[in-house]
């Protein structure tokens, strides 16, 4: 007998997202370069290379976005299964955005700790840069901040990642 795992997202690009959080509690927060507000802040997030272990994944993400290098962080703890959005039709159907053939994105959150210094955070560390600037915030005030349409997942992440804010 052969067993089947049903993919609940088969139409969704797979992607990993990344809480941050200092020794204080507090979370990193990247505000989405050339993105006008008011919900131009998000998380480090992005796509899962083929074959590649998904850990891993987040962490060259988090290298990518942030500089930071994965000796620089503890593991925390992560989201079981996929926490998953859909793309609004104005996204999908915008020629600028080729990319968007995928009806969403579908993403495994993880939390690190941060063990390293403010000095160690290098927005421009990789060719292609995400966010033009960066801050410490609270875990609470993340949902209110990302784009509507992402707003259910950064709740669940607010939710499951509580316990890492304090």
């Amino acid at each position: 007998m052969t067993t089947t795992t049903s993919d609940p997202y088969p139409h969704h690009r797979a992607n990993v997202g990344i809480a941050l959080f200092n020794q204080a509690g507090e979370i990193w927060l990247g505000r989405r370069d050339s993105t006008p507000g008011p919900w131009n802040w998000q998380l480090p997030q992005g796509g899962i290379d083929p074959g590649e272990n998904i850990q891993d994944a987040a962490l060259r993400e988090l290298a990518e976005e942030t500089g930071i290098q994965s000796r620089l962080v503890s593991y925390l703890g992560e989201i079981d299964g996929w926490l998953a959005y859909d793309y609004p039709p104005e996204v999908r159907e915008d020629p600028r955005f080729h990319k968007k053939r995928h009806l969403g994105q579908k993403q495994r959150w993880f939390a690190f700790r941060f063990k390293g210094t403010d000095g160690d955070i290098d927005l421009k560390a990789h060719a292609e840069v995400e966010f033009d600037t960066w801050r410490w915030g609270q875990l609470s005030e993340i949902p209110d901040l990302i784009i509507p349409w992402k707003r259910d997942v950064y709740l669940e992440v607010a939710r499951a990642f509580a316990p890492f804010s304090k």
